[in-house]
C-alpha cells in the first residue's frame, strides 16, 4: 500500500555503517498489550460460532492454463524489474481453471539465496484486516458496538468519546497517529526494543486531533492499534491469544502467526531492502512497532485463505459483512478505489496490502468470479509511492479480466 513515511536513522548497533529504517506513518506499525489505564475484564464463556464453523477452503484443482500463466509470470517480472525488486512471489487461483504459483528473484542478495513459495512474508498492514475482523466477531456476539466510543475502552484519547469504533475501523476517526517524534527518538535509541500496545498508544494519547471524527478518511496504524487494545479488554487475553483462537486454528492458517520479536521468525524467509543503493542491505526489522496494525507473518497458500476468507466474510454474519462492506475513498493512505471496515476494495477486488521496512504485500479476492490474487515482494519505499505488491496485483487482475472478457 502507498504509505506516507517517515526517515530517519537510527543508531548503528552492530558497529556497521548506519542503515536507513523507513516508518510508515500512515499504516504500517502497532503493538500488542492492553493499554494501561484500561486493563483487560474478562468476558465468560466467549462463542465464536462463525469461527468455529469455518474451514480451510481447498485451492482450485490443477493449473491455469500455460499461456495465462506466462502472462502472469511476465507481468510480474516486468515490475520487478520496473521497481529494481530483488524477489518476489505469487499467486493466482481461479475456480473451475485452477491454480498458479511463482517465485522469481532473490530472497537474499548477499547470499544469492532464491525465493521459494513456501517462504514466510510480513504481512504488514494486511494485519488489519485481521484486527478489525476480530472487532466484528466480537460485534456478532453483541459484547461490543461499532458505535460504541473508543473512550469506553481507552482512556487519553483525544475525543475519545466522540470517536467511535465504526470510525477508527473505516479510517475517519482524526485521531492522532504514535510516529511522532517522541516514539522516533524512543526507536532510535534502541531499534530493538520490543514495544508494546500499552507503549505505542501512549505515543498519541493526548495528542491534538488531525480533525473532527467522521469528517476526513485518513490511514492511519494508531486507528488499529486502539481496536487491538478494545480486543483484548473485551475478551481478557492478548490480542495473539484472541486471534490464534478465533482465525488462525478455525482456517488451519498454520504459517501465519503475530509475532513482536523477530527471534521467533522461523526460516525460510525473505531479507527486506530499501530503495536501490550500492551496496543494498537487508533493512532492520522490528516487528513490535507494527502490532495489531502490521506485524503478523504468513505464506503464500495461506494468503490465499486469507483474501478469500475476508472478501467473502466467512467468520462474519452476513449483515455484518455488509455492513463492513461500507467506506469511502481515503484523503490519503494506500490506493483503493474505497476504504471500508479494515478492507479496500479496487474494481470490484477486496482484500488489503501493507507496507514498510523492505518489504510490500497485496492480498485481494474478487467475489463476483472468485478469483485470488496474493504477492508479495522484498522491497518498499520505492520513488513516487509504488507499491510493486499492488502494482503486480493491478496487473494481474488485468490480465484476468481481458482473458474473460468476450
Amino acid at each position: 500500500m502507498f504509505e506516507p513515511t517517515t526517515h530517519f536513522v537510527p543508531a548503528d548497533t552492530k558497529g556497521r555503517h548506519h542503515r536507513r529504517i523507513l516508518l510508515a506513518t500512515a499504516a504500517v506499525i502497532a503493538g500488542a498489550v492492553t493499554l494501561g489505564g484500561c486493563a483487560a475484564s474478562s468476558v465468560a464463556d466467549p462463542t465464536p460460532s462463525a469461527a468455529s464453523s469455518s474451514a480451510r477452503p481447498p485451492a482450485p484443482d490443477g493449473e491455469l492454463p500455460a499461456a495465462l500463466q506466462e502472462e502472469l509470470q511476465a507481468a510480474l517480472e516486468a515490475t520487478m524489474a520496473e521497481y529494481d525488486v530483488p524477489g518476489a512471489v505469487a499467486g493466482v487461483w481461479i475456480p473451475g481453471e485452477g491454480s498458479w504459483t511463482t517465485a522469481a528473484g532473490l530472497a537474499d542478495i548477499e547470499s544469492a539465496t532464491p525465493t521459494t513459495t513456501e517462504m514466510s512474508w510480513p504481512l504488514r498492514s494486511i494485519t488489519k484486516s485481521y484486527t478489525v475482523t476480530l472487532l466484528l466477531q466480537l460485534v456478532d456476539e453483541g459484547k461490543v458496538s461499532l458505535d460504541d466510543t473508543i473512550g469506553e475502552y481507552v482512556e487519553g484519547v483525544t475525543n475519545g468519546e466522540r470517536i467511535t469504533l465504526r470510525e477508527l475501523a473505516g479510517m475517519s476517526s482524526g485521531n492522532a497517529d504514535y510516529t511522532n517524534d517522541d516514539f522516533i527518538g524512543v526507536f532510535s535509541a534502541d531499534p530493538a526494543r520490543i514495544f508494546t500496545l500499552d507503549e505505542l498508544n501512549g505515543f498519541m494519547l493526548g495528542k491534538p486531533a488531525q480533525f473532527e471524527p467522521g469528517a476526513e478518511h485518513v490511514y492511519t496504524n494508531a486507528n488499529t492499534n486502539l481496536l487491538g487494545a478494545v480486543v483484548e479488554k473485551v475478551t481478557g487475553q492478548p490480542f495473539a491469544e484472541v486471534l490464534d483462537e478465533r482465525i488462525l486454528a478455525p482456517l488451519e492458517l498454520d504459517q501465519t502467526r503475530y509475532i513482536l520479536d523477530i527471534a521467533s521468525w522461523s526460516e525460510p524467509h525473505a531479507s527486506g531492502y530499501g530503495p536501490a543503493a550500492d551496496p543494498r542491505e537487508p533493512m532492520t526489522q522490528n516487528f513490535s512497532i507494527f502490532g495489531p496494525a502490521g506485524s503478523m507473518i504468513s505464506t503464500l497458500d495461506d494468503g490465499r485463505v486469507w483474501a478469500q476468507t475476508l472478501a467473502t466474510g466467512a467468520l462474519l454474519d452476513p449483515a455484518t459483512q455488509t455492513e463492513r462492506e461500507q467506506g469511502a475513498p481515503l484523503d490519503a493512505g494506500p490506493p483503493y478505489d474505497m476504504y471500508a471496515l479494515g478492507m479496500g476494495e479496487t474494481n470490484g477486488w477486496w482484500g488489503h496490502n501493507g507496507e514498510g521496512l523492505g518489504f510490500t504485500a497485496a492480498v485481494f479476492h474478487n467475489p463476483a468470479t472468485g478469483a485470488s490474487i496474493v504477492v508479495f515482494t522484498n522491497e518498499s519505499n520505492v520513488a513516487n509511492k509504488a507499491h510493486p505488491a499492488d502494482q503486480a496485483f493491478r496487473r494481474m487482475a488485468a490480465i484476468l479480466e481481458s482473458d474473460t472478457a468476450p
